[in-house]
């Protein structure tokens, strides 16, 4: 595929998308949005057994949404981006194969949210990942009041995302967050290993198992991604959405009302 931002590579049965902007910390704009649901179509019209999705250079799987594309939207504005988010997290948990989430660096905000969509995480021991958007002024907007406490339990979800707690790997492995962390540089072997193992499993067996686990929380999951939807979109153009994020793009610590 043609894309500024995403590379989808092969190797057999396995793909893997790598958000490619390390310049920005490999941070979600529209345009890369839009590229990671084109690259994820792409592996299952490819009927990928098994999506790796990783992020570009050596410091962040994804280090977040574009908080200076983010300052200034409206409320009508922030309800189409947090769909567009939404969007892509929904077709990273409703792949038909299996998904793995090679969690390379900094995984906040969005980048968090995008890892829990998918089926399996592995992290470098070098990884950080949050859900920190209460600093902006907001909530997580893209599935992470919905998915992160059928991870880690609802008192670490809530600490994680009223506080903006960062784990480091190892603590996010005894919380439940990730399923294993390894060195830094044994990373990319280690979820080429873990991806050729599952490719290798039958497909229509592994899809049903992740249709079946899926069941447990998909109607009141539904729901709340509804609900977190508009309550995200409505907490912009909110003195604290404003003082936030334009406290995050000036560097500064952030004066809320």
């Amino acid at each position: 595929m043609a894309s500024q931002f995403v590379e989808l590579e092969w190797d057999g049965d396995v793909a893997t998308l790598t958000v490619d902007r390390p310049e920005a910390l490999n941070a979600l704009n529209v345009e890369t949005l839009e590229e990671m649901g084109e690259a994820i179509e792409e592996a299952r019209e490819g009927e990928a057994r098994v999506l790796v999705v990783t992020g570009a250079g050596d410091d962040a799987f994804i280090a977040g949404a574009d908080i200076a594309y983010m300052r200034d939207l409206s409320t009508e504005e922030a309800q189409a981006w947090g769909a567009l988010g939404h969007e892509v997290a929904d077709a990273l948990a409703t792949f038909p194969g299996a998904t793995i989430a090679a969690v390379n660096g900094f995984a906040f905000g969005g980048g968090c949210e995008m890892a829990i969509a998918c089926d399996l995480r592995v992290a470098s021991e070098s990884a950080v990942i949050g859900n920190t958007e209460i600093d902006l002024g907001i909530i997580p907007g893209w599935g992470g009041t919905q998915r992160l406490p059928q991870l880690v339990g609802d008192e670490t979800a809530r600490r994680m995302i009223y506080l903006g707690q960062r784990l480091d790997a190892e603590t996010a492995r005894e919380e439940g967050l990730v399923g294993e962390v390894v060195p830094d540089d044994e990373l990319a072997e280690r979820v080429d290993e873990l991806a050729t193992e599952l490719a290798e499993k039958p497909a229509f067996a592994l899809q049903a198992a992740k249709q079946a686990i899926g069941q447990q929380a998909q109607a009141s999951q539904t729901a709340g991604l509804e609900y977190e939807q508009r309550a995200f979109a409505s907490l912009f153009g909110t003195p604290d959405q404003r003082e936030g994020m334009a406290a995050f793009v000036e560097d500064r610590e952030p004066e809320f009302e």
